[in-house]
């Protein structure tokens, strides 16, 4: 009896303090922003990123509407949503589209520069939610929302309009 006891309350407190590291990895600096649907999928969501202690932001990516065992290809831009033909600054982990999440922890951008959280929150930036990586459906965009300096950019009518990623 003594040892199903004790094996309890050692499972117990190697539970406590495992959670207890995981929330003790992120700084409390967080920020979240809207991802607006951008094509004929009734798609939409939110971006939150979250600073951890190690220097590098976690950015998780939460989408409705979503279905089946595809992976939607992410990407932070350069440039607010309507800005044509905008630069990859950096691939995202996909979307798992069954659960409608992608993870990503995020230190360097694509030109292999370091980032910060408070970079991103800086950053003239948006993110897109592709329907494919390849072909014509690369271009489908199902989410998009503005972040960082780029949600100052002046809205006259309550959109911005969505511009089509550079293909290359």
């Amino acid at each position: 009896m003594k040892k199903i006891l004790f094996i309890s309350i050692f499972s117990f407190s190697l539970i406590s303090c495992q959670e207890n590291m995981s929330t003790n990895d992120y700084t409390g600096n967080e920020v979240t922003y809207d991802l607006q649907s951008s094509s004929q999928y009734d798609i939409s969501g939110i971006v939150t990123l979250k600073e951890k202690r190690d220097g590098t932001t976690q950015v998780v990516v939460r989408l409705t509407g979503t279905s089946g065992e595809s992976k939607l290809p992410v990407h932070l831009h350069l440039g607010d949503i309507s800005t044509p033909a905008a630069d990859v600054a950096a691939l995202l982990s996909p979307v798992n589209a069954k659960t409608g999440v992608s993870e990503t922890i995020l230190k360097q951008l694509s030109d292999e520069s370091d980032v910060s959280f408070s970079d991103l929150i800086e950053l003239n930036a948006c993110i897109k939610v592709h329907l494919s990586d390849v072909g014509p459906e690369r271009d489908v965009i199902l989410a998009g929302g503005n972040i960082g300096s780029s949600m100052l950019k002046s809205i006259e009518n309550g959109r911005i309009g969505l511009a089509p990623c550079k293909s290359e």
